[in-house]
């Protein structure tokens, strides 16, 4: 399994060996097999750039994901499941603003935008409850596991 990290951002020190641990834990929750996951850091330029050719809407937001091949294809070999798009900025500006963690809402973003490639959507009531109970089934695997993002050193 090949976790993909990248960052063009400043806003938030990201530890990849972090990010692959959280990474390689959802899709052992998940039970999800796959051969590649990217997961891209992105300033909030680069977040609303991407807003706005995917969705139409040039404000920034706090994750995306494109699927690439769906794990139910049994001809998608090898299995790329997709990029998640995460843009710390936003994270630390609501993290600010409710007194969280900034890596706590990063790692949320993470879980959202991984649920997203497993074909989890939230536009509908119903949608939106289901991936909100996912996202805590998720977010409380990763504490139970230790697993989670946080400052580099700590």
């Amino acid at each position: 399994m090949n976790v993909l990290i990248s960052s063009n951002q400043s806003d938030l020190e990201i530890s990849e060996e972090q990010v692959k641990a959280l990474i390689k834990t959802l899709l052992e929750f998940k039970g999800v097999d796959c051969d590649e996951l990217g997961v891209h850091f992105v300033n909030l330029d680069t977040i609303s750039k991407l807003h706005d050719q995917f969705f139409n809407d040039p404000t920034p937001t706090d994750c995306i994901s494109v699927p690439v091949d769906f794990i139910d294809d049994p001809n998608a070999v090898p299995v790329v499941l997709g990029d998640i798009f995460v843009c710390p900025a936003v994270a630390k500006s609501y993290a600010t603003e409710h007194e969280l963690s900034p890596y706590d809402e990063v790692t949320l973003y993470i879980v959202h935008g991984f649920l997203h490639l497993l074909g989890y959507d939230d536009i509908e009531e119903d949608e939106q409850k289901e991936m909100r109970a996912e996202e805590k089934n998720c977010m409380l695997h990763l504490e139970k596991s230790r697993v989670k993002l946080c400052l580099v050193g700590s």
